[in-house]
């Protein structure tokens, strides 16, 4: 029998905005998602909370290699020897980062290192690739890894038993809060990721777990909103682009746009700083502004 553990990484000293999950095998354990360097320490006291010490990690899955989803994991390979599993295209860049943390300091400037802190190269040893559908045995324990593109073109959600982890492809929830797809460049695939929504709502299982944050049960309702929610932030966006608008005025028109949904869940100051950390609304701008450039005639 599988028991999972929520790890809340207090992102930013805010909490229930980014986790990782423990999963306790036969003779090692497993982590889905190691969070950012930067909270690599919150990491490791909250896995000795729960008797388990940073060496004793034998291996990660990764959803995808952003760095809020597996920036730390190149440190935890090294000090654990764990094995790290990753879709076969974010290999690369986790064999040499140098390319992905170029675009992060581009985008993040002087808080790259408060927000994510470092990123080294995991040995090609310890990197793992995994094919759509394949089946992984570890610890006693089966995971499947589907390949869900859409939100970021190496994006995987691991299966185990009933439950799914699901990365950002579910997009972000918080509580009580809004369903939300999150968009940040730079490959944001509209249509890809409704197919994946769709092989989401296929799958034999009663438990979405989301990065950001948490367990949610009502998986056909949860993915029905996101859908939505991610053609309608589309639909949105298009007159900007069509109109050549200020990318500052988009992301302030975007803000308010988005904030209305805040309101109509009453969504407070507290609830709305976790949406912030979780999902920031500059990115999606960002991100949906690129997706128009590069697929916009197909949409």
């Amino acid at each position: 029998m599988k028991h999972i553990e929520i790890i809340d990484l207090n992102f930013q000293g805010v909490p229930e905005s980014i986790a990782a999950f423990l999963i306790r095998g036969q003779e090692g354990s497993i982590l889905v998602e190691s969070g950012p360097h930067s909270t690599l320490p919150v990491l490791e006291a909250k896995l000795n909370s729960f008797g388990v010490a940073l060496k004793e990690i034998k291996h990660i899955l990764l959803t995808h290699i952003h760095l809020d989803h597996a920036g730390a994991a190149w440190a935890i390979a090294r000090e654990a020897g764990a094995s790290v599993f990753v879709h076969p295209r974010g290999k690369a860049h986790l064999l040499d980062p140098s390319r992905l943390m170029a675009s992060a300091k581009r985008i993040y400037g002087d808080q790259m290192d408060s927000l994510w802190g470092d990123l080294q190269p995991i040995p090609a040893a310890q990197l793992k690739t995994i094919d759509h559908g394949e089946r992984l045995q570890l610890e006693g324990l089966t995971f499947t890894a589907w390949h869900t593109p859409g939100h970021a073109s190496h994006h995987i959600a691991w299966q185990l038993e009933n439950v799914v982890f699901t990365g950002d492809v579910a997009g972000a929830r918080i509580g009580q809060g809004v369903i939300v797809p999150p968009c940040p460049p730079p490959d944001i695939n509209i249509r890809e990721w409704k197919d994946s929504i769709r092989l989401l709502s296929r799958l034999d299982v009663d438990k979405l777990y989301l990065t950001h944050f948490g367990v949610f049960q009502d998986i056909s309702n949860h993915l029905s909103i996101l859908e939505k929610t991610l053609d309608a932030w589309v639909d949105w966006i298009k007159p900007y682009i069509l109109n050549g608008s200020n990318p500052e005025t988009i992301l302030q028109d975007f803000k308010l746009y988005v904030e209305k949904s805040y309101e109509d869940k009453k969504m407070g100051p507290e609830m709305k700083d976790k949406y912030a950390k979780a999902n920031p609304l500059d990115m999606n701008v960002s991100g949906l502004m690129r997706y128009w450039q590069k697929f916009g005639d197909q949409h």
